[in-house]
């Protein structure tokens, strides 16, 4: 396949990175993972996907390892899997998640990945491990500025430039220390320089699907970094991305929390299950950060590098500049954009909350 080649050349890399990428991954045997995995035993399983199952696993070595196992050869499929292995290939950075190789034997595709101990954030927030309560401030805090670390190497450093298009809660995965490591690249596009974007089949996770992709299929950066902005929604109120009203009517977090941002009432966005205990500025901080990334209007969001300074508190002045930023002038709710309807109609969109993810899963203005 054409991106065996492409991988091994290093090609679009910088060549002074080939050698090191060369040695990061390599080719597994079936024969091997089975072993690693208890011929994929069901005890062994992590969680299920739109297009297969991760299982635990252990190489020789002692080392764990998290292996995807595409349920059924297809086009689709083996799509996402040249994509992934294309993509993990190429980076290198310390809040992605490591591809330690693959097997393509028959109609057998596998992905090879770090197993993370701490599973996904979904997890936490969301399902089995939310009552234990391990995400204190600080972590939440570090999750997020992680995260944000992690796009912005793909967005502004990975050569060609790369966008996720299906950032989300299940797709942030926790170490052994709880850092952040961005996963699942079998949605990405890899963005040539000089090209403001592209128009594509719209894939990805409702509630996180910016307007103008989900209702024209137009994606760029800008749609990576709204998508960030509803991660960081749940980060800070433990809320799903939607919530259900009624049975005919839907809110996205995004609208729940930006007239109560409006009128400064964060204690009432805060998730009730830190007990009060955070850092006001720093709430502050990262609602008004959300906020501005899901902006309805793609040239109103920022790059995901001032997401990131703004995250970490660098700049006083545009600290500033983002309090007094005119989207918290208004008195009303968000628009609502209903992309729902339409977005559903494509197979390649997950609803959100029904996410079968569960464990594994420019320096100018965005325009």
């Amino acid at each position: 396949m054409a991106f065996y080649s492409l991988i091994c050349c290093g090609k679009g890399s910088d060549r002074s990175e080939r050698g090191k990428k060369q040695q990061t991954w390599r080719t597994f045997s079936l024969k091997e993972l089975h072993s690693a995995t208890n011929n994929f035993n069901y005890d062994n399983k992590l969680g299920e996907g739109a297009f297969g199952s991760v299982y635990w696993g252990q190489l020789w070595d002692g080392s764990q390892i998290a292996v995807k196992r595409l349920k059924v050869w297809s086009d689709k499929a083996e799509v996402e899997f040249d994509v992934e292995v294309q993509v993990l290939g190429r980076v290198r950075h310390k809040n992605l998640l490591s591809l330690r190789g693959y097997c393509a034997e028959g109609q057998e595709r596998l992905i090879v990945y770090d197993y993370m101990p701490n599973l996904s954030l979904q997890s936490h927030l969301h399902g089995q491990h939310s009552a234990e309560c391990h995400l204190d401030w600080k972590r939440r805090i570090d999750i997020a500025i992680g995260s944000a670390e992690g796009i912005a190497y793909l967005h502004h450093q990975a050569t060609p430039h790369i966008i996720h298009r299906d950032i989300k809660a299940s797709n942030v995965l926790l170490d052994s220390d709880f850092q952040a490591r961005v996963a699942d690249f079998g949605f990405a596009k890899l963005i040539p320089d000089g090209v403001t974007h592209v128009t594509t089949r719209v894939k990805g996770t409702l509630g996180y699907l910016a307007p103008e992709y989900a209702m024209l299929g137009k994606v760029n950066e800008c749609c990576d970094v709204y998508s960030f902005g509803i991660l960081l929604l749940e980060i800070a109120t433990g809320k799903r991305p939607i919530e259900k009203l009624s049975a005919t009517h839907k809110r996205s977090i995004a609208e729940w929390a930006l007239p109560l941002a409006c009128e400064k009432k964060f204690s009432e966005l805060v998730d009730p299950k830190l007990n009060g205990k955070y850092v006001e500025e720093e709430l502050k901080r990262v609602i008004y950060v959300a906020l501005i990334c899901a902006d309805n209007q793609p040239e109103k969001r920022p790059a995901m590098l001032e997401v990131l300074e703004l995250l970490k508190g660098e700049s006083k002045e545009k600290l500033a500049e983002l309090e007094n930023n005119e989207l918290f002038k208004r008195p009303q709710a968000a628009e609502s954009t209903d992309v729902t309807s339409s977005a559903e109609e494509s197979s390649e969109i997950i609803p959100e909350g029904k996410d079968p993810k569960q464990v594994f899963k420019d320096d100018e203005k965005c325009s």
